[in-house]
Parts: structure tokens; C-alpha cells; sequence
């Protein structure tokens, strides 16, 4: 039998998101983070992680929603992201974080084909797990830009 990939799976507003286990370094508690002067909305600043500088961006905004005050179950996912030769680490707001699991059937459906502005870039295709649809985040899509913008100042 083939290797299901994991998933961390977390919550964005009432909506369910993963990101592949292998792209996650550490999953940390809400934290004091340095703000970065005249830097995008969504990118909130800088954190410590063991003496490495890691920006952290704000999925809600990111993803277009409304910003969001933190509550006990805040976490910034750090991700080891593949860009231009080596890889990156960058720091994930999000509202919570479930648990690392399998999407049922192992497959991903590919993200909706629409018209109009929307092209579902940053989707790297769609779940189900435990009856729910779950989207997975194609991260260095999603954050690339960000990622390219502080890559010039760590």
C-alpha cells in the first residue's frame, strides 16, 4: 500500500485548511512580533525562533478575510518553504490548529475550475476528512511573494 501524505490540518474563520507535515517545522503558541515598517497588511512582522528571524504572515488577511483579534487558540505555524536554491522559513498565523492527519481516500480533487478573477493559485486541491471538504494550501504559492519581499532583509 502506497503512503497516505500528512496533513496539519488548522482552522482559518470556520473554514478548514491543510498544510503538508513535511513543509511544517514547529507549531508555537501566539508571540511577541516585531512590526515591520510599511510592509504589506497581511505580513505582521518578525518573531525569534531560536535565533533565527522568521516573518510571519497573517493567513486570514492573506487569504482575503477579515483580520482577527488572537485568543488562546492562536498559533504561527514556522514552514520550511522551497525557493531559488534553498529553503526559507516563514511563520503562518492562524486561528487554530486540529491535529496532523490523513484525508480520507488519500486522493486530492483539483481546485474548482471558475471563471472571473478567482484561479484557485494558491489551492493545491481539495480533501475530505471526517466529512468535511478541506482545502490544501499550495504554500509557496500562497506566500511567495511575501517569502521573495523578506528573503531580501533576513
Amino acid at each position: 500500500m502506497a503512503e497516505q501524505t500528512q496533513y496539519v490540518t488548522l482552522g482559518v474563520a470556520e473554514e478548514l485548511f491543510a498544510a503538508p507535515v513535511e513543509k511544517v517545522q514547529e507549531i508555537l503558541d501566539m508571540r511577541d512580533i516585531a512590526r515591520l515598517p510599511q510592509s504589506p497588511e497581511a505580513l505582521m512582522g518578525m518573531i525569534d525562533v531560536r535565533g533565527q528571524g522568521v516573518p510571519v504572515v497573517d493567513l486570514r488577511l492573506t487569504l482575503g478575510l477579515p483580520g482577527a483579534t488572537d485568543t488562546e487558540n492562536t498559533r504561527i505555524i514556522v514552514l520550511a518553504l522551497a525557493g531559488e536554491g534553498r529553503d526559507r522559513r516563514l511563520g503562518l498565523r492562524a486561528d487554530r490548529v486540529f491535529e496532523v492527519t490523513t484525508l480520507d481516500d488519500g486522493a486530492l480533487d483539483p481546485a474548482p475550475s471558475v471563471s472571473g478573477q478567482w484561479s484557485g493559485r494558491c489551492i493545491a486541491g481539495i480533501g475530505r476528512g471526517n466529512g468535511r471538504f478541506v482545502t490544501v494550501l499550495d504554500l509557496e504559492r500562497l506566500l511567495g511573494d511575501f517569502e521573495a519581499a523578506t528573503s531580501q532583509s533576513a
